[in-house]
């Protein structure tokens, strides 16, 4: 059912805030610290284990796809609500610390989009007076 897709959102979303908060408890900062990243990762390992043990239907796969292309603009909203003055006024460090974040995930992107590539099988099939042919 689509609602368990929206449940399995909501637990990583809550357990990430939960690590995020109990992280930034541990560092001494009063803030979530990588809370919303936790919960991208829980949400991406969990759909994949549970699509390799195939514990996933139909349609709770498609109220996952759903909920995660809308957990972006979530992602930014909670994003918005960081104090992006007082991280500037953290000093030079703050600014390079995020430019360096941006150019490591642009160089990670093509790496990573590498690594997937399907096999394609071809089989030619002659029926009638043309060939046909089927590839998977």
């Amino acid at each position: 059912m689509i609602i368990f897709g929206v449940a399995i959102l909501s637990i990583c979303f809550l357990s990430g805030v939960f690590f995020g908060d109990l992280l930034g408890h541990i560092l001494g900062i009063d803030a979530n610290v990588g809370g919303v990243g936790f919960a991208m990762l829980m949400l991406i390992l969990l759909v994949e284990y549970f699509k390799k043990k195939d514990k996933l239907n139909k349609q709770t796969q498609e109220g996952l796809a759903f909920w995660s292309g809308m957990y972006i603009p979530i992602v930014i909203a909670m994003s918005a609500q960081q104090n992006v003055v007082a991280a500037l006024d953290g000093g030079f460090l703050a600014i390079v610390a995020g430019v360096a974040v941006v150019v490591i995930s642009w160089a990670v992107v093509p790496l990573l989009s590498k690594g997937g590539q399907a096999e394609i099988l071809e089989i030619d099939v002659n029926g009638g007076e043309q060939g046909v042919r089927n590839i998977r």
